[in-house]
């Protein structure tokens, strides 16, 4: 049996312990943020062993944090397929990945929500996304103002005003999960995504955002990169680079074909970057045989007078 065990200088601790035998795993977790020692420690001949310790001085928060389900790969992969369920129930389509701190007086939050909607109209798909704040809010207002399905993959904890409940303002509770493991949200977005079939018109779009939305959209390249998406046809990625966004960015991967830790040419081949809406619709009108609609033009003449 292991036993580790994690405490500060505020005296707080953590209680892990592990039967092997039995491959089961109880940890219980009493924490102050502050400064942390580690001590692990490891114990035999104890079974059927579990407990809850804590050590606190009277001035300090103490936060409960329970990781016992966590321990458990059932509850990932339960977790998993409630997320291809609700996938297989609202359909295939858009994948929205951005920011959930642009707020409505954003620029940027306007240009999604009006891409979002356009996009629905012309693939005339279910539109996915983290269902959260900011340009994410933006993207599931376009979909409901084109009529069409939306559907979402919520994290527990998100950066924004949504942050302490689990639950979405407005949208149905059977149209999203709020998802407890990174990776089975992942995997939701992945498979919400993928196309078996050409009547599936599905895209990955990439609008401004910071860590969270790098991490999303490099994990949906290098799938595609060694063709593990799991995709039995093509799926469009497209990099929104509203205001040269991601100019800087895109300066970084040309001068990591220069170091050669990538080859020429083989990033700009995994996507698409749009400057603006009416490129990326024209994008994807192309890449589907589609007419683009009537209305993407003439939002497009309008943001860009309202930047004047």
């Amino acid at each position: 049996m292991g036993f580790s065990m994690v405490g500060s200088n505020s005296m707080c601790c953590h209680v892990l312990g592990r039967d092997y035998q039995n491959e089961t795993t109880k940890f219980q977790s009493f924490c102050i943020k502050d400064n942390r020692v580690g001590i692990n420690l490891k114990l035999s001949r104890l079974n059927n062993w579990s407990s809850r310790v804590y050590l606190s001085n009277s001035n300090s928060k103490r936060e409960l944090m329970d990781f016992e389900e966590r321990q458990s790969p059932d509850e990932v992969r339960k977790e998993i397929q409630q997320c291809y369920k609700l996938v297989h129930r609202l359909g295939r389509g858009v994948v929205y990945l951005g920011s959930s701190r642009m707020g409505p007086s954003h620029p940027h939050y306007l240009q999604s929500q009006e891409l979002a909607r356009e996009v629905a109209n012309l693939l005339d798909s279910t539109t996915w996304s983290g269902v959260g704040p900011g340009l994410m809010d933006a993207v599931t207002k376009g979909a409901l103002q084109a009529g069409k399905p939306v559907g979402g993959f919520k994290i527990g904890k998100e950066a924004g005003e949504w942050t302490a409940s689990n639950f979405h303002p407005y949208l149905p509770s059977e149209t999203y999960l709020t998802c407890r493991f990174f990776s089975a949200r992942k995997h939701g977005l992945v498979d919400a995504a993928v196309r078996d079939s050409s009547a599936e018109k599905t895209a990955v779009v990439a609008l401004p955002g910071g860590v969270g939305t790098l991490d999303e959209i490099f994990e949906i390249l290098a799938l595609i990169q060694l063709e593990r998406i799991g995709s039995k046809l093509p799926v469009p990625v497209l990099v929104m680079n509203y205001d040269s966004f991601y100019m800087k960015l895109l300066d970084f991967l040309t001068d990591c074909e220069k170091w050669g830790t990538v080859s020429e040419g083989e990033v700009s081949s995994l996507w698409k970057i749009c400057d603006n809406n009416y490129e990326a619709l024209a994008y994807l009108s192309d890449f589907y045989g589609l007419k683009p609609t009537d209305n993407a033009m003439h939002d497009e003449n309008k943001l860009r007078s309202v930047k004047l």
